[in-house]
C-alpha cells in the first residue's frame, strides 16, 4: 500500500500565513506610496501661496502682474503686467501673453519655484508645473474664474488629473472634507459650472481647486 503524501495542516496554516504577511505589506506600501503622493500634491497648493505672498513681500506686486518685472528681476523677458491686482488670464491657459503663464516666469526668475524660465505655456502646457500624476497646476484671479461656483477669496489654485480617492484626501488635508464646500472644491474639468461634486468616484480623474 503506498503512503499518501500531500501537506499537513500545519505546513498549510504556516503558508497562508505567509501569503498573509506578504499581502499586507504590499497593500501597506501602497498605503504608504499613495499618503506621500497626497502630501506632494497638497505641498503643490501651499507653494503657490508662498510665491505670490512671497513675491509680494519683496516687490509690492503680483507675480504675473507685476508691470515692473523687468526692472525687478534679472533677466525677465516675457511682457510685463498691467499691474492691475488681478492674474489675467485662465489658470489652464495655453497663451503665452497671458499673466496667468507669466507669473511662473516671474516666481522662478525671483528664486522662489524652479522650472524652466522660458516661457512656453503654448506649448502643449509644457511650461506650468505638474502634480504627482502629471496633472497641470495653475492659478488665476477668483474673479475671473467660473468653473466652480460659492467661491471666495482673491485667487484660485487648480490642479488637475487627481483621481477621486486622493481628491477627497486632498480636501481633508486642506480644507473641510466636504467636496462641493469651502476652499477647497473638487469638479470635473469641462463640465458645467456647479459648487463641485457632491460624490466624487474614486476611480475618476477630477479637478481640485484651492480659493485664498
Amino acid at each position: 500500500m503506498k503512503k499518501q503524501t500531500g501537506f499537513t495542516l500545519i505546513e498549510l496554516a504556516i503558508v497562508l500565513v505567509i501569503i498573509g504577511l506578504l499581502l499586507g505589506g504590499v497593500l501597506r506600501g501602497q498605503e504608504l506610496i499613495n499618503s506621500a503622493k497626497v502630501k506632494n500634491m497638497a505641498r503643490d497648493f501651499q507653494n503657490v501661496q508662498v510665491y505670490v505672498y512671497g513675491y509680494q513681500d519683496r516687490f509690492k506686486a503680483l507675480p504675473g502682474d507685476d508691470h515692473a518685472a523687468n526692472t525687478h528681476i534679472a533677466g525677465t523677458v516675457a511682457g510685463n503686467g498691467t499691474q492691475n491686482g488681478t492674474i489675467e488670464g485662465a489658470w489652464d491657459t495655453t497663451d503665452d501673453a497671458d499673466e496667468t503663464c507669466v507669473f511662473w516666469e516671474h516666481v522662478r526668475r525671483a528664486g522662489l519655484a524652479a522650472g524652466p524660465t522660458t516661457v512656453s505655456c503654448a506649448a502643449n502646457n509644457t511650461y506650468q508645473p505638474r502634480n504627482a500624476d502629471g496633472g497641470l497646476i495653475g492659478i488665476q484671479s477668483l474673479s475671473t474664474f467660473t468653473a466652480i461656483t460659492g467661491m471666495s477669496g482673491a485667487y484660485v489654485v487648480c490642479s488637475d488629473g487627481i483621481l477621486g480617492r486622493f481628491a477627497k484626501q486632498l480636501d481633508t488635508t486642506l480644507d473641510d472634507g466636504v467636496s462641493n464646500t469651502g476652499s477647497v472644491r473638487i469638479a470635473t474639468r469641462g463640465a458645467a459650472a456647479s459648487a463641485g461634486e457632491a460624490a466624487p468616484v474614486d476611480g475618476n480623474p477630477y479637478m481640485v481647486c484651492m480659493a485664498f
